[in-house]
């Protein structure tokens, strides 16, 4: 396995860490769960507003979760802010229950920006919103197929548009993996139309 090229000499400031999972759920639905923690190596003292930390505490430390149906729409949001530098930041945790009714597909990451822009919402919960957008794909598409295969259906409908085709340079339009996972049918398909995806 290659791996980057031997750093300067440095020292640790920062550490930002985002863990996102996608789960199953009993009733049908899908969980998707983020968290994400900022750490410096610094004390954090309150002389700007802040509230103290000391070095290797959190200064950032949030979960959400969404649910989704099998459509990728949201069917409910929580954000929970375990620790903020501010006490106001957890009083726009409730903001995120607007997801509810938003789908997972081209456009999310600019309709997610624009709900919750500026005082609408949190920077730290806005961003996480992404990571947790592609493990949704990751866990649930696989999934979905699985249960179609069950069901003895193919993987994806043959005059459907297979959702990755296209969507990156391995899944190119005649590529070997493409070819592999969505055979020769695929490439008879029209090309996806032009987006913002994100």
């Amino acid at each position: 396995m290659k791996s980057l090229s031997p750093a300067a000499p440095r020292n640790l400031l920062h550490t930002r860490q985002v863990q996102c999972t996608g789960w199953e759920r009993d009733d049908g639905l899908w969980d998707v769960e983020g968290r994400m923690s900022d750490v410096r190596t610094i004390d954090l003292d309150d002389s700007r507003g802040n509230a103290a930390r000391k070095a290797g505490d959190p200064v950032h430390l949030m979960s959400l979760r969404i649910t989704l149906d099998e459509r990728f729409t949201i069917v409910a949001a929580e954000a929970v802010s375990h620790q903020t530098p501010y006490e106001d930041c957890a009083q726009i945790n409730a903001a995120y229950e607007k997801l509810v009714g938003l789908r997972i597909e081209a456009g999310f990451t600019q309709a997610v920006k624009t709900r919750f822009r500026g005082v609408q919402g949190c920077t730290h919960l806005t961003e996480l919103l992404g990571p947790m957008a592609t493990t949704a794909f990751q866990a649930i598409r696989p999934a979905l197929e699985r249960r179609r295969e069950a069901a003895g259906l193919p993987a994806f409908d043959d005059g459907a548009r297979p959702a990755l085709l296209d969507s990156c340079h391995a899944f190119r339009r005649g590529s070997r993996p493409a070819i592999v996972r969505w055979g020769r049918v695929a490439e008879a398909l029209p090309p996806a139309p032009e987006t913002t995806a994100n």
